[in-house]
């Protein structure tokens, strides 16, 4: 009640004090324009006062324009007040503490070259949406909701809906992994889950093992949380053995991390011989792997292999992060954690005091168009797309662009190495100046190697953007190698 603080007085008449009140009310700003004022009966036998003077103040403010009687719905404020400000600043760069500078810092979309209409762009390696089959995923809603109806708008589990959880755990069981002792976390895409694990298992200075180059969304985070990221080399089969076993000698990791199925950015696919003898090597150091099931679905040259976390059996030992967004559908950022019951279950409670939990609704709808075959359709119609992607840009980077090596052998882009240690920022800036973009190697690694390196992502990317820009790519780097007195031909 607006009329709570008036305290009435002797000395002046009370329909004076009324208009006071309100005029103050309005000045001060605790009185908007159009809002409502009470009924001259209810102030009447709030204040116990007599009516006829709240009709006197109300008349007299009416004829002044500070309100306004409106026939059948009653009386509101006519003018806007004075809005009282009071300017209060911080400099809020001094409060961001290293978590936040670290992601900011090397946040890609930020610091790198950035898109311009027209421009050819191999950055992106989401798939092409117009492959999406937008029907199925229609009638999956409908029967999400038909099913479910208003539990799907309530809060729900952080762990996720039931049945999605059922269909991974199948999903994974084809895959070869064990479900003994195991529990499903459903996350919002692979960054959610890599957070959540860091986050629970990890403190500032502990030694993270990866593969070297990786994900340079997990190197930002990993340094965000004050790792010390060690990286292992690796050749066209993966991970180096002796590589590795020189740098446990040197480090004694908290986890490692891997991307066994199409490294990001090399695409390199870890062999089954490579998977075992590593695997070995870190079950012998007690290092628990983290282990990015990445692209699995897009193998073109032979079968999918099983991921590391099949070669663990019964046992605990590797934590697997699952995500379908490389292929389908990341604008619902779905993705899944599966490893040991005792540590899902905590990462649960992570979840729950981050976020409580990933949308049921689009859980649910993801879950029934995986469950009526819609996925495994989808799949069979992309490879051949992407496949025939793949072979357009190997043929166009091979007639194109001088370079040491290319690795890719899935998924949706490769990885160049240049020869003569040809800069791939330097091309990068020579390229934008002519429309095109890449992603250069060195955002993969996690010292000043890379330099000579770079993805191509061509999910996106039109057969056409795909030859002239592969082109304007290889004249560019014909172009730094005579600045820099170089001499080369393709094939050499």
């Amino acid at each position: 009640m607006i009329f709570s603080t008036l305290k009435i007085n002797d000395s002046d008449p009370i329909y004076i004090q009324l208009e006071r009140h309100i005029i103050g009310g309005i000045k001060k700003g605790d009185l908007k324009k159009d809002s409502k004022l009470p009924s001259t009966r209810e102030v009447s036998k709030y204040l116990k006062i007599s009516r006829n003077s709240v009709i006197s103040a109300y008349e007299n403010l009416e004829s002044k324009g500070y309100i306004l009687t409106k026939r059948g719905k009653g009386t509101f404020i006519a003018v806007e007040g004075e809005k009282q400000v009071y300017e209060y600043n911080v400099e809020w760069d001094n409060l961001v503490n290293k978590y936040g500078k670290v992601l900011r810092d090397k946040d890609i979309i930020k610091s790198e070259p950035k898109f311009r209409r027209g421009m050819i762009s191999f950055k992106s390696i989401a798939p092409e949406g117009e492959l999406f089959n937008l029907e199925d995923f229609k009638r999956a809603l409908m029967d999400s909701w038909t099913y479910e109806e208003v539990h799907l708008l309530n809060y729900g589990y952080a762990k996720g809906y039931q049945p999605l959880i059922d269909y991974l755990f199948e999903y994974m069981r084809e895959k070869g992994v064990s479900k003994e002792n195991k529990d499903i976390l459903i996350t919002n895409g692979f960054t959610e889950g890599f957070d959540i694990i860091l986050a629970s298992l990890t403190s500032p200075g502990d030694v993270i093992l990866c593969e070297e180059p990786t994900n340079n969304t997990a190197l930002k985070v990993m340094e965000a949380y004050g790792l010390k990221v060690v990286g292992v080399s690796m050749d066209k089969d993966g991970m180096v053995i002796e590589d590795l076993k020189k740098t446990l000698q040197l480090y004694t990791p908290k986890l490692a991390y891997l991307i066994p199925s199409y490294n990001n950015p090399t695409g390199i696919v870890m062999n089954s011989e490579r998977r075992k003898e590593i695997y070995k090597i870190f079950r012998e150091h007690s290092v628990p792997i983290i282990e990015n099931g990445f692209n699995e679905e897009l193998l073109y040259s032979s079968s999918p292999l099983e991921p590391l976390a099949a070669l663990s059996g019964r046992g605990n030992g590797v934590v697997y992060i699952g995500s379908l967004s490389k292929v389908l559908f990341p604008g619902l950022r779905i993705g899944w954690i599966m490893g040991d019951k005792k540590l899902i279950d905590i990462l649960e409670s992570v979840k729950r005091g981050r976020t409580i939990h990933s949308s049921f609704l689009d859980q649910s709808a993801f879950y029934y168009y995986l469950k009526s075959g819609a996925f495994t359709r989808y799949i069979k119609n992309i490879r051949k797309y992407y496949r025939s992607k793949y072979n357009l840009i190997m043929e166009m980077v091979n007639k194109h662009i001088l370079y040491e090596y290319v690795t890719g052998e899935g998924g949706l882009y490769v990885f160049i190495k240049l020869k003569n240690n040809i800069s791939s920022r330097e091309l990068l800036n020579l390229c934008y100046e002519d429309g095109v973009l890449f992603m250069p190697g060195d955002l993969f690694y996690n010292n000043a190697k890379g330099e000579s390196s770079l993805r191509l992502g061509f999910g996106r990317v039109s057969d056409d953007d795909i030859r002239i820009g592969i082109e304007i790519i290889g004249k560019n780097i014909e172009r730094l190698m005579k600045q820099k007195g170089y001499e080369g031909e393709l094939g050499d």
